[in-house]
This record gives C-alpha cells, sequence and structure tokens, in this order.
C-alpha cells in the first residue's frame, strides 16, 4: 500500500501563518489597550522594535553595505520586503525633493483572511510595518518617518506606505571615548 502525500505550498503556509499569527496579536492587543490609537501605537512600537533586530540579519544575509542615497534605500528596503514578507512592492510616489517617497502593495501579506470591523476603522492595522522601517533605517544612522497613507481593510485598492527622510544620524560614542 501506498502513503498518499500531500504537499502544501511552504511559502503560502508561512504567509498565512504570519497572517492568523500578527490577527491573533491585534485581536487580544484591541482587548487590552483602551483604544485603536493605542493599539496602533503599540505595533509601530512592537515593529520599532523588530526592525531594530531584523537590520542585522538583512544585513548578514545580503551583504550590502551602506546606503548611497534614498533611492539606494528605497531599493535595499523593496529587497527586504521581499525576504521577509514574502511580496514586491513598488516605489513610487517620490517627491520633488527626493526625501521622500511610497511603497505600494498590490498584495499585503499582513492584511489577507482579515475584515475591520466598523467600530476599529481608525486602527491602523499594518503600523507594524512601518515602526518595522523605521526602526531598521535608525540601526543605520538614518532618521525616517513612515505612515499609512492608504489601506487594503479600508476600501483602498492598494495599501500605499509612505517614507520621509528626517536626517541622517550622527555615531554616537561613549561620553569619554575620543
Amino acid at each position: 500500500m501506498s502513503r498518499s502525500t500531500t504537499r502544501f505550498d511552504t511559502k503560502k503556509v508561512n504567509s498565512e501563518l504570519v497572517t492568523l499569527t500578527y490577527g491573533a496579536l491585534v485581536a487580544q492587543m484591541i482587548k487590552d489597550l483602551d483604544s485603536t490609537e493605542d493599539v496602533s501605537k503599540q505595533l509601530e512600537r512592537l515593529g520599532y522594535n523588530m526592525g531594530v533586530r531584523l537590520i542585522e540579519d538583512f544585513l548578514a544575509k545580503t551583504g550590502t553595505g551602506r546606503c548611497l542615497d534614498l533611492k539606494d534605500t528605497a531599493d535595499k528596503i523593496q529587497t527586504a520586503f521581499r525576504m521577509y514578507l514574502g511580496v514586491q512592492p513598488n516605489v513610487a510616489n517620490w517627491s520633488a525633493a527626493g526625501d521622500e517617497f511610497s511603497f505600494v502593495l498590490d498584495n499585503n501579506p499582513l492584511t489577507d483572511l482579515v475584515e475591520l470591523p466598523e467600530d476599529l476603522k481608525n486602527l491602523k492595522y499594518c503600523n507594524l510595518i512601518c515602526g518595522a522601517i523605521r526602526g531598521a533605517l535608525e540601526m543605520v544612522q538614518l532618521d525616517v518617518q513612515s505612515w499609512i497613507v492608504q489601506d487594503q481593510l479600508k476600501g483602498d485598492q492598494n495599501t500605499e506606505i509612505r517614507v520621509k527622510f528626517i536626517r541622517r544620524l550622527e555615531d554616537a560614542m561613549p561620553a569619554g571615548e575620543d
């Protein structure tokens, strides 16, 4: 007798596992915290802490050096999206000054299988991604702001994440170590 084998698409299984785990985390935070604004802030903070740690893994796996400019930074973040979320965002909507751009996701794996009820429409469900971008870039001495412009969970066609360069951070030396 032969044993029937079922083949799973491991990328799809991993993606769904992340989606369900993240959804459970957000649902628990909604129960524990007072407002959707507090949940959104905590998601951004959680993402920031993840980004601080992910940047080391990203640099080790890719072997890339310092970013030359903001376009190079956008390209490397695009690579990170592909590595960690399995999606390829488009880099678009550059500002005239070249200090601001957007990532446009046609398919956001964090929002698969998710529907927001009307009373949670103020929730910034994908704030984790904004925080991860901010945290990772801070570790490579770039101060940025990141926020959600469009959200598929709120009826938009795409998820758009805006990134704005604020300033280059100086390498800090501990006091007395010149």
